[in-house]
C-alpha cells in the first residue's frame, strides 16, 4: 500500500466533464486503482499537469486532445479505454508518446457474437423476408448450407481472428485477408493486394475489420467492390472511411451487391439527411456491434497502470506508422 503520508501519483482522464458516463467511467477507474489520484485533466493545476507521466483517455475529438496534450509536457504513455487509436494517432502531438489501445477479451466475445448474428441476418435473407412482409408477399426463397456460403473477413487482428473463428465454428466457408501474411487454422487466408483481388471475386458476405490506416482508407471503393459477385452483400463493423460511401451507394442502386449492414460512419452520428437512413438495400446500426465492457475494459487498464507503476514496464503500444 501507498504510505498515507505519500501524495498519490496523479493519473487524469482525457474526457469531457459533461457526460454521465465520463463521472461513471472516473468512479469505476477510482475503485479499480485506490494507489491513484484519479481525476479529470481540467481539475488539475499547471504545476500537478507537469508531474503526469501516464494519462487514459476515451479516444476524445481531436481538437480537445491536443490541447489536453499541450498541458502534458511531461507525459510519457496514454492508455486508451476503445480499441481503435486514429483519432488519437491523427493529433500531432501523439508523435513523442506510446499509445496503449484496449485490448479486450470480451470486446472481441462481443464482436464475433455480432458478426455471426448479422451474417446469419444476410446469410438467411432476412432484408428480403421484411421487404415481403412489407410488400404483403408470401414466398419462399431458396435456402442453402452456411457451408456453401462464403464469408470473408478483412482484417486478422485480435477481433478478425476471433470473428473468422466464431463462423468457421458454425460451419460457414470463411476466408481472411490482411495486409501482412497470416494463417489460422481451417481458415483459408490471403495478403497484400494480389490477396485482396483474389478472395473477392470467391466472396458471398465480406465482413470489415480493418483498422482505419492511411492504406485501408477507401479501400473498398468502385473497383474492389466490382470484384464481388452479383448478389455479394457487406457487413462493417471497422470504421466508416474503409468504404467509400459513394462508390457503395452505387453498386446498391445498381444491385451489384444485395445488401449493406453498416454499424459504423463517417459522421456518427449518422446524418438525419443522410440518404444511407431510406436506402432499401441498407440495414443503419448505431455503432453497437461490440460495445466496450466497462467492467472488464477498466480491470485491464488498472493492471497495466499498476504494472507500470511497480516495474516502470509500459505494455505493448501501437505502431505508430502502420495505425495499429
Amino acid at each position: 500500500m501507498t504510505d498515507s503520508k505519500t501524495p498519490l501519483p496523479l493519473l487524469p482522464l482525457l474526457a469531457s466533464k459533461s457526460t454521465a458516463s465520463v463521472a461513471q467511467t472516473l468512479s469505476q477507474l477510482r475503485i479499480a486503482l485506490p494507489n491513484e489520484h484519479l481525476c479529470l485533466i481540467e481539475d488539475l493545476t499547471p504545476k500537478q499537469l507537469a508531474t503526469v507521466d501516464v494519462a487514459i483517455t476515451a479516444n476524445p475529438p481531436a481538437q480537445h486532445l491536443d490541447a489536453w496534450l499541450d498541458q502534458l509536457p511531461n507525459l510519457v504513455w496514454l492508455q486508451s479505454l476503445w480499441a481503435g487509436v486514429e483519432q488519437l494517432i491523427a493529433s500531432a502531438r501523439i508523435r513523442q508518446l506510446q499509445i496503449v489501445r484496449l485490448v479486450d477479451p470480451e470486446l472481441a466475445r462481443a464482436m464475433a457474437e455480432a458478426a455471426l448474428a448479422w451474417t446469419l441476418y444476410l446469410h438467411r435473407q432476412m432484408p428480403e423476408y421484411a421487404q415481403q412482409q412489407r410488400d404483403q408477399q408470401w414466398q419462399p426463397l431458396p435456402w442453402r448450407r452456411a457451408s456453401n456460403c462464403r464469408v470473408t473477413v478483412l482484417g486478422l487482428g485480435e477481433l478478425g481472428r476471433a470473428c473468422a473463428e466464431r463462423l468457421h465454428a458454425n460451419g460457414f466457408d470463411v476466408a481472411g485477408w490482411s495486409r501482412s501474411s497470416r494463417t489460422l487454422p481451417g481458415i483459408r487466408c490471403y495478403s497484400g493486394a494480389a490477396g485482396l483481388a483474389d478472395v473477392l471475386p470467391v466472396t458471398d458476405i465480406v465482413l470489415v475489420l480493418l483498422p482505419l490506416t492511411d492504406q485501408t482508407r477507401a479501400l473498398l471503393n468502385t473497383q474492389t467492390l466490382a470484384l464481388l459477385p452479383p448478389g455479394a452483400a457487406l457487413i462493417n463493423f471497422a470504421r466508416g472511411a474503409v468504404i467509400n460511401t459513394e462508390d457503395l451507394l452505387e453498386a446498391l442502386d445498381q444491385r451489384k451487391l444485395r445488401h449493406a449492414v453498416l454499424d459504423v460512419f463517417e459522421t456518427e452520428p449518422l446524418p438525419i439527411e443522410h440518404r444511407l437512413w431510406t436506402h432499401p438495400l441498407v440495414t443503419v446500426l448505431p455503432h453497437i456491434a461490440a460495445p466496450t465492457d466497462p467492467a472488464s475494459a477498466i480491470q485491464i487498464v488498472a493492471r497495466h497502470i499498476e504494472t507500470y507503476r511497480r516495474t516502470g514496464k509500459i505494455p505493448p503500444s501501437v505502431d505508430l506508422q502502420r495505425g495499429f
